[in-house]
């Protein structure tokens, strides 16, 4: 499946911001979506994941309470709402995808994700 990210840009610091990761060829549904984000000399780091039932959401401590991740399957989408961004929050985000059986113990690890998209530069100024 190939997913493309949308929604990055050049906020302020408290600023929100909506990401979108889509695919056109197939049924997003049948997927569980990651979101991960990688700074400038940094690793990827895991942000958000959602499973393809919809039904349960995992956030990295670090964005609790400020980012929503949610999905629409009838558009074949998911999104992450960013709320409260903070200026080392500044990172290309990118989205992934995965059929993995283990979704429950493993939705952090990057090894898991078969598919990526390009990513979306998230820049946040303070």
């Amino acid at each position: 499946v190939q997913l493309q990210a949308s929604g990055g840009g050049l906020v302020q610091a408290g600023d929100s911001l909506t990401l979108s990761c889509s695919t056109s060829e197939r049924a997003i549904s049948g997927y569980h979506v990651a979101w991960f984000r990688q700074a400038p000399g940094k690793g990827r780091e895991f942000v958000a994941a959602i499973r393809r039932s919809g039904d349960i959401p995992y956030y990295a401590d670090y964005v609790k309470g400020r980012f929503t991740i949610s999905r629409r399957n009838a558009r074949n989408t998911v999104y992450l709402q960013m709320n409260s961004l903070k200026p080392e929050e500044t990172a290309v985000y990118f989205c992934a995808a995965s059929t993995t059986a283990s979704y429950g113990s493993s939705y952090y690890n990057t090894g898991i994700y078969g598919y990526w998209g390009k990513g979306t530069q998230v820049t946040v100024s303070s």
